[in-house]
């Protein structure tokens, strides 16, 4: 078991573009829809959102499928949670002096998320973060644990 370390900063308005952020259903919608104009645009967002989850490197909303994204956006590998949890820390501490909410800078409350992190990993948990930074931009942060992941035990490592 090992865990992987992703981070994202963009603006809020693509984070909630939620479409783009869960993989496409397996099956497309019925080709006879595509005959008329909602039928058109319902096949052309399939086609997008199925083109974009598995390259983008927009935080999906389940954070297990961090493992379907390409290996590219993985920022980090460790063997050890309190390895990883030293990765965490320095992504909440770079940001946390933009996070829009002072109760969220505290110094404390910032170790103490890093603490219960590196607890979830020991038992095989993941854990994903996100704040809202000064201005429009929102800053997510997401360790997963692979090999197998327990949420998703089918999904395989994306460093193979």
């Amino acid at each position: 078991m090992h865990h992987h370390g992703y981070a994202w900063l963009g603006e809020k308005k693509a984070f909630d573009n939620e479409a783009l952020r869960r993989p496409p259903h397996p099956d497309p919608p019925p080709s006879a829809a595509a005959d008329d104009a909602a039928g058109q645009r319902l096949a052309a967002r399939y086609r997008e959102v199925a083109a974009e989850f598995t390259v983008t490197d927009l935080p999906p909303l389940q954070t297990a499928h961090w493992l379907m994204k390409p290996a590219s956006v993985v920022r980090g590998t460790w063997q050890e949670p309190k390895e990883a949890g030293v990765w965490l820390g320095t992504q909440l501490g770079t940001a946390a002096g933009r996070f829009t909410a002072a109760s969220e800078r505290d110094e404390a409350r910032l170790e103490h998320l890093v603490a219960t992190a590196v607890e979830r990993l020991v038992w095989g948990g993941d854990i994903s973060l996100g704040h809202y930074l000064v201005g429009t931009l929102f800053h997510s942060v997401a360790l997963v644990t692979c090999s197998p992941n327990r949420a998703s035990p089918e999904l395989r490592c994306p460093l193979r």
